[in-house]
């Protein structure tokens, strides 16, 4: 019988797709605690193959991990939506391409 290991954290349906291909899957449900580390590990993975990839889809997977760890911060999306537009309105978003090459003090 073979069997791979991946000992990482999975979107909640993966265990149900596993099964219906017909397959066992061995699962483990973590504490807060664990829960949190295991999002930020993710958190890096999901951006190193974004930037890998650069694919849009690695960006999906990239913000529902933002949103998991937003969940168990207790934080709502419209409140997280909320300070990103109050840090746009204050310091402006990504859009101009500008690289800010040095300050001069006087």
């Amino acid at each position: 019988m073979k069997s791979i290991e991946y000992n990482k954290l999975v979107r909640d349906r993966i265990p149900e797709i596993i099964e219906k291909a017909g397959k066992q899957a061995i699962v483990e449900k973590v504490g807060e605690s664990q829960l949190v580390k295991l999002l930020n590990k993710k958190l890096e993975e999901e951006l190193i193959e974004y930037l890998e990839s650069g694919n849009v889809e690695e960006l999906a997977d990239l913000v529902e991990v933002v949103y998991g760890i937003l969940d168990h911060k207790g934080v709502s999306i419209e409140e997280f939506e909320r300070i990103r537009q109050e840090k746009n309105e204050k310091r402006g978003a990504f859009r101009e391409g500008l690289v800010l090459i040095k300050v001069i003090e006087q």
